[in-house]
This record gives structure tokens, sequence and C-alpha cells, in this order.
């Protein structure tokens, strides 16, 4: 559970602001987001196959096994 302890005459803006962050830092935005609907088994295989490879192909990229999407150089 997030907590943020407000500091007396701190503006409600900058403590709100802190609390986003801390709540994004922990996941639970993310968590939210994942249990906003009934997901299928099927679903959720897929969506971990598919964080699985993209972890894969980043590790690759930054080993300097894979090339890396970037401005292709011109030709003059």
């Amino acid at each position: 559970m997030a907590t943020v302890y407000v500091i007396p005459g701190e503006p409600f803006e900058k403590a709100y602001k802190r609390f986003k962050k801390l709540c994004e830092k922990e996941g639970i935005f993310t968590e939210i987001k994942r249990h906003e609907y009934y997901e299928k088994p099927a679903e959720k295989r897929k969506r971990k196959m598919l964080a699985a490879r993209k972890r894969l192909i980043k590790a690759l990229k930054k080993r300097g096994l894979l090339p890396s999407k970037g401005k292709k150089k011109k030709k003059k």
C-alpha cells in the first residue's frame, strides 16, 4: 500500500505528485489496468510470451548480437 505523509504547509499538488510517482513505482496502476477486465488464460499466456520475447530482444540488442533499429546513414 502506497503511503505519502503530507508535510504541514506543503501544497496538495506536490503531495499528489509524490503519491502518483510512488504508485507508478510500485506498479499499482498497471495492476489495476490488468484487473479491469477478465483475461482469458490463453490471452495471459500470449501476453507473457510477448513480454519474454521483448525482454530477450532487448538483452540481445544490449549485447550487440542483434542490430538495433536506428537512423540509417545516407549515402552521398
